[in-house]
């Protein structure tokens, strides 16, 4: 069984040439209050190569004493090694610590592991990404057994989930999102009705946001999994810039902001590391020399050459639960939790600046495009729009950035010390909201007016100045089902609102979530509205694996009681599917940018063949052949009122139907034309004759299958 553990931990492994054959310690922790002796400072490392261990351990002791130590090591929540040791002994001999001095005292040297031990050891333990190995050390005194000391420390082989590369990919990923949208935007300037390709910039977007957001619910991560949701908090706007986060530390210092333990100077002071808050009144730096000390006696047990060992154990362990959330992810990336609302904030104004500059350089261009060269038609439309353009951008982008904008400015007001960031959190979410609010208000109204003036709300797709005001809403969506972007909305503001306003109750971040992403689920379902089978196929992916993704998470949350084991399968799990996902939508993305160069806009192309088809209906005559019946013509709208053969549709205001008495023994030809349709000389004794014309002079054919709506 812990072969398979093991295998499975493997999936999750990144190859790197530097540190792989190194486990050493990263902080320490006291795990008792009061402790006799106090460690100040521990170091361990241990190279497989070399078999050894080396170490540096100092702390105070109030009184010399001769102590033993009990060593246990654990990995993924199972124990696999528990020694009882004594540092005068010759198993494990420290020189220095036996007797542990009175005062000040310091142990450094260096140790062989037996390779019967160090066989023992699990290759992936080396470069296993983010290993999640803990180690204990409990000092006792001979004397009276009582506890002298109790440290705890976290293993690490210098891998991690956490990598610069992957954060630039993604950055490019979503850049060719941008660009791709970009031309597609350009290619299909002044044609309507024509929806956008995907996976676009929304898509992806949206997508890395769920990954970011994962991972900052109040839940007990793994280690693994919590560095591979930092990869992406990029995309959400929580950016280490230091000159900003100083200029944002004074502002909040001038508006109320306490900056003793929320800023950054602070954070560089402490080194802060992501784990479980010490039941200790230490510096976290003093944690942080714990950890490392409890790793320096993990591996003197490893050296033990006690032929007694059991270190084969894998009874399931409790863990030190490790509970993260959206505090520790920003200090983590060192951004002080107080500042996160403002950094998103001058983040987003910056790239609203850089939208505005680059959209009035274009313009520049293109102005000097067509005062000096051949300005090519297809721009024209395109030129012509600038402020449009302009306006249509900025609000796709807080369209894009809405349920992230919803979370930070909540938790902002729930989580902020300054009055002035509160108000400004306010006073932006309000606006966006009302922003929002509007354009969906409009588009309902126009909708509405459409469907009463015509019968259906197909204007909103072919009017081409409905088209370019709202189509940023509901050009994915079929014409039946343009109001989808409604809910979307309201999901997106409900998710913020649980995420940030759940802080600190994993349970209910993780419920609340997986609600909202199931109801949306089923929607997509029920109702397929996405305008392409490419659309719908990729958005229904993406949006079960949400719901998959949070349900895993709720295997996190500490209320539910999972082995450590588990939680680290499941992160792994994670990021296998989620990372495959990513990399199908940038190669979809890939795959659209190849299409978009090489194939014509199959809108356009529709559009065009209809204009064509109704360019010279006026030329019609009673014997062109476009009028015949054997001729095929455009699909037609089906409506309730209307028979396959009356062609009566809402474009038309009138077509000859000349009434004609039925004799009581042909009823059943009632209904069928007469030889004389067309051509009467209002000789019928029909009671309409004196409606009928005499000659055909004036009058203009109907031609059976143009001019109507289709």
């Amino acid at each position: 069984m812990q072969n398979f553990i093991w295998a499975l931990l493997g999936l999750a492994m990144v190859p790197q040439a530097l540190a792989s054959d190194v486990l050493s310690t990263d902080g320490f922790d006291l795990c008792m209050t009061d402790s006799a002796i106090n460690v100040q400072k521990m170091d361990v490392t241990y190279t497989r190569s070399t078999g050894v261990v080396v170490f540096d351990l100092a702390g105070t002791n109030a009184m010399e004493q001769n102590v033993s130590a009990t060593i246990t090591v654990t990995a993924y929540g199972s124990q696999l090694y528990s020694k009882e040791f004594d540092p005068c002994g010759d198993d494990i001999h420290v020189a220095e610590l036996c007797p542990v001095p009175k005062g000040s005292f310091k142990a450094t040297g260096s140790m062989d592991v037996p390779s019967a031990y160090a066989s023992q050891i699990p290759g992936i333990a080396f470069t296993m990404p983010d290993l999640d190995g803990q180690a204990k050390l409990v000092l006792k005194s001979k004397q009276s057994q009582s506890n002298l000391a109790c440290i705890q420390s976290e293993l690490t082989n210098g891998h991690t989930t956490n990598v610069a590369a992957v954060k630039y990919v993604s950055a490019g990923i979503a850049a060719g999102a941008l660009a791709l949208s970009g031309v597609s935007a350009i290619g299909s300037a002044g044609t309507v009705g024509s929806p956008s390709s995907s996976p676009g910039f929304g898509d992806v977007m949206g997508w890395f946001h769920s990954m970011a957001t994962n991972g900052m619910l109040s839940v007990a991560y793994p280690s693994v999994y919590r560095s591979f949701s930092s990869n992406f908090m990029w995309s959400t706007g929580m950016i280490p810039w230091p000159g900003l986060m100083k200029s944002i530390d004074q502002f909040r210092a001038a508006t109320g902001g306490n900056l003793t333990d929320e800023s950054y100077e602070f954070l560089l002071n402490s080194s802060t590391t992501q784990s479980s808050s010490s039941s200790t009144n230490t510096t976290k730096r003093s944690w942080e020399y714990t950890i490392q000390f409890g790793e320096m006696v993990a591996r003197s047990v490893d050296t033990s050459t006690d032929a007694s060992v059991s270190n084969s154990s894998s009874t399931e362990s409790t863990s030190t639960s490790k509970i993260t959330d959206l505090k520790q992810v920003a200090e983590e990336l060192m951004v002080p939790s107080a500042d996160v609302f403002m950094t998103i904030l001058v983040i987003f104004a910056i790239v609203i600046a850089v939208v505005v500059v680059g959209i009035l350089l274009m313009k520049v261009i293109l102005e000097l495009w067509a005062l000096y060269g051949n300005f090519p038609n297809k721009l024209s439309d395109f030129r012509k729009d600038y402020w449009g353009m302009m306006a249509r951008t900025i609000t796709n982008m807080i369209l894009v950035l809405y349920s992230i904008w919803v979370l930070y400015c909540v938790y902002q007001l729930r989580k902020g010390d300054s009055w002035a960031a509160k108000l400004l959190a306010a006073i932006t979410l309000s606006l966006f909201t009302a922003l929002l609010l509007f354009f969906a208000i409009r588009i309902v109204y126009m909708a509405r007016k459409y469907k009463k003036a015509e019968g259906d709300t197909s204007r909103l797709y072919e009017d081409k100045e409905t088209w370019k005001k709202y189509s940023l809403f509901y050009d994915n969506y079929k014409k039946d089902f343009w109001w989808i972007f409604i809910p979307v909305i309201m999901y997106a503001l409900v998710k913020g609102c649980i995420i940030a306003g759940g802080e600190g109750h994993g349970l209910f971040q993780s419920a609340g979530q997986l609600a909202c992403e199931v109801l949306l689920l089923g929607l997509l379902v029920w109702s397929r509205p996405y305008a392409t089978k490419a659309s719908l196929g990729i958005n229904i992916a993406v949006q079960v694996i949400r719901v998959l993704s949070i349900a895993c998470v709720l295997v996190f949350v500490e209320e539910l009681g999972m082995s450590q084991t588990t939680k680290t399968v499941t992160g792994i799990v994670l990021i296998v599917v989620q990372s495959t996902l990513t990399a199908v939508l940038a190669i979809l993305i890939a795959v659209n940018a190849f299409i978009s160069c090489y194939r014509e806009n199959p809108h356009a192309k529709r559009r065009r063949e209809a204009e064509k088809a109704n360019r010279d209906i006026d030329d019609l005559t009673p014997l062109d052949a476009r009028d015949s019946l054997l001729m095929e013509h455009p699909q037609r709208k089906q409506y309730a009122e209307m028979s396959n053969f009356n062609f009566t549709g809402p474009y038309q205001t009138y077509r000859d139907e000349p009434k004609r008495a039925g004799s009581p023994g042909n009823t059943e030809r009632d209904r069928l034309v007469n030889n004389d349709y067309g051509v009467a000389h209002a000789r019928s004794s029909s009671p309409d004759s004196r409606h009928s014309r005499s000659s055909l002079e004036g009058r203009r054919p109907a031609a059976p299958g143009y001019g109507m709506a289709y």
